[in-house]
C-alpha cells in the first residue's frame, strides 16, 4: 500500500511535522442511524444517488447534485488519509504512556498543542471512530454497490489492508442494482470485507411503487433480498409507513409483508414518511391528491403489517419519526427506539400489544407528521 501524502517544503510528511489540520478526506452527508450508532468510519466512494427520482425524496438530501462514481485512486487516497491521521492519533497515545488506546486525554492533548483539530471534521471522526473501536465502516452515497464489482471489490480490499481490525463494512445498495449483480460478484464482496447492505424497500406493493417512481418492481426487491441473504450479507430492508397515504394504506401494508416474508431479511427498519417543500409527493399533498394518514391511522397500518409478517427477522424503530408515546407527555416512546428491534416471531405479540397500547392513548398525544412538515433536517 503507497501513501502519496503531500509534503510541506522541508521535505517531510505534513503530518509528520505536526500538521494534522490541513488534511481532509471526502463524506457525504447522509448515513444509516446504526452506523451512527456504531461510530462507524464514513468513507465516500460514490457521489449522491444514481437515481435520484423517487417522488418522497427526490435526491434532496443531496441537493439534486448528479450522482458521481468516484475513481478508485480517489478513494484510495482518501483512506490513506484516514490511515494517517490513525496513525499520528495513536502515535500520540503511545507518547502519553497509554499504548495506543484511544482516549479523551489522547484528544485532549493533541487539541491543546493543535486548537485548530477543534474545527477538523476529519481528525473529529477518526478519533471517534478509534476511540469507539474502530471496528466498523460505512461507504458513502447512496449506492456505492452501482460501482463495478472490481473497482469495488479494490477499495474493500485496500482499506481491509489498510485496517486488519475491521470487522465490518456496510453499504447502501438500491434494490434494482443489488438484483443485477451477479451471487458470484455479491459472494466475492463478502468474502473481501462487505458484510452488510442496508436497502430502501419502502414498499412491496408495484401500485405505490410506480406512483412514487421507485424505479423497480416487487419481484426485483425480492429477488434482490435472496440474492444477498444466499451471498451471506447481512440485510437491513426499510419500510416507509403512510408512503402510500390513506387511499392505499392497506395494500401497501399487506404487500410489503409479503415481500419481507419472502424475503426474511435480517432486519425491518420503519421510517415513517416525511414531505417537505420541493418534493413531488409534497406536491400531491398540498393540492389534495395525496392524503398523510393520522398517527392512529399511521399505527393501524404498523398492525397490518406486523400482523401479516411470518419471518425471523429483527423489527426495528431506530428513528425518531417513530413518533408515537406512551403519554401525553412525549418523553416515552411507545417503541423502543434502539437498533436491534424486537425480535420475530418472540416478540411479535409484544409489538401488537404495544400497537393496542399507543391505539388506545388519545391521539393528540403523539406526533402528526403534519406538526413536522417544513423542518429542514431530520
Amino acid at each position: 500500500m503507497t501513501n502519496d501524502l503531500p509534503r510541506d517544503d522541508s521535505g517531510t510528511d505534513k503530518f509528520a511535522s505536526g500538521k494534522l489540520s490541513s488534511y481532509s478526506f471526502e463524506v457525504g452527508p447522509i448515513r444509516p442511524p446504526s452506523e451512527g450508532g456504531s461510530h462507524s468510519l464514513l468513507l465516500r466512494a460514490t457521489r449522491n444517488c444514481s437515481w435520484n427520482r423517487c417522488r418522497f425524496c427526490y435526491g434532496m438530501i443531496y441537493n439534486r447534485e448528479k450522482f458521481q462514481l468516484r475513481s478508485v485512486e480517489d478513494i484510495k487516497k482518501d483512506i490513506d488519509t484516514v490511515k494517517a491521521i490513525a496513525d499520528e492519533i495513536k502515535a500520540e497515545s503511545w507518547k502519553l504512556g497509554y499504548g495506543g488506546v484511544v482516549n479523551a486525554d489522547v484528544g485532549i492533548d493533541m487539541v491543546r498543542n493543535d486548537p485548530s483539530l477543534r474545527a477538523n471534521q476529519s481528525f473529529i471522526m477518526v478519533f471517534d471512530w478509534l476511540h469507539f473501536g474502530g471496528s466498523t465502516v460505512f461507504l458513502q452515497d447512496a449506492n456505492t454497490l452501482i460501482m463495478p464489482t472490481d473497482q469495488l471489490l479494490a477499495v474493500v480490499k485496500y482499506l481491509k489492508e489498510a485496517f486488519p481490525a475491521i470487522e465490518r463494512i456496510t453499504s447502501y445498495a438500491r434494490a434494482k442494482t443489488l438484483a443485477k449483480k451477479s451471487l458470484d460478484e455479491l459472494k466475492e464482496l463478502n468474502r473481501a470485507g462487505l458484510s452488510r447492505l442496508h436497502v430502501g424497500l419502502e414498499t412491496g406493493d408495484d401500485e405505490v411503487l410506480a406512483y412514487v417512481d421507485k424505479g423497480v418492481t416487487a419481484a426485483e426487491q425480492i429477488e434482490a433480498g435472496k440474492k444477498a441473504a444466499e451471498a451471506g450479507l447481512e440485510l437491513s430492508e426499510y419500510v416507509m409507513i403512510d408512503l402510500g397515504g390513506r387511499a392505499m394504506s392497506e395494500q401497501h401494508a399487506k404487500n410489503t409483508a409479503r415481500v419481507l416474508n419472502e424475503i426474511n431479511p435480517d432486519f425491518i427498519r420503519l421510517r415513517p414518511l416525511m414531505v417537505g417543500p420541493g418534493l413531488p409527493l409534497y406536491e400531491d399533498y398540498a393540492q389534495g391528491v395525496f392524503e398523510l394518514s393520522s398517527p392512529h391511522e399511521r399505527l393501524r397500518e404498523v398492525k397490518t403489517l406486523v400482523e401479516n409478517l411470518h419471518v425471523t427477522s429483527r423489527l426495528s424503530f431506530d428513528h425518531f419519526l417513530n413518533a408515537w408515546y406512551r403519554d401525553s407527555t412525549r418523553h416515552n416512546t411507545l417503541f423502543k427506539q434502539d437498533y436491534d428491534g424486537y425480535k420475530f416471531p418472540e416478540e411479535k405479540n409484544k409489538v401488537l400489544d404495544l400497537i393496542e397500547e399507543g391505539l388506545r392513548i388519545d391521539e393528540s398525544a403523539h406526533i402528526h407528521v403534519k406538526e413536522m412538515i417544513g423542518m429542514t433536517h431530520l
